[in-house]
């Protein structure tokens, strides 16, 4: 298998990022307006905390196909 330059690798990184936060995107638009409760009381969850949390699931999928590689 050929040896992948540094861009290419950034690349790669970039896109699952994008892949995983358009999901969480996805994820958000679908569920709509969320919240978490508990004995402290109740918070809006907005789409933000859900993209963000998308891009680090799409990091994680680069990290495990990196350990497959």
């Amino acid at each position: 298998m050929a040896k992948k330059s540094k861009d290419d690798e950034i690349k790669e990184v970039a896109g699952f990022a994008a892949g995983g936060a358009a999901a969480g995107m996805g994820v958000a638009a679908l569920v709509g307006n969320m919240g978490l409760a508990g004995a402290f009381g109740a918070i809006a969850v907005g789409a933000a905390p859900v993209v963000a949390a998308g891009a680090v699931v799409g990091l994680a999928a680069f990290g495990l196909k990196k350990v497959i590689e």
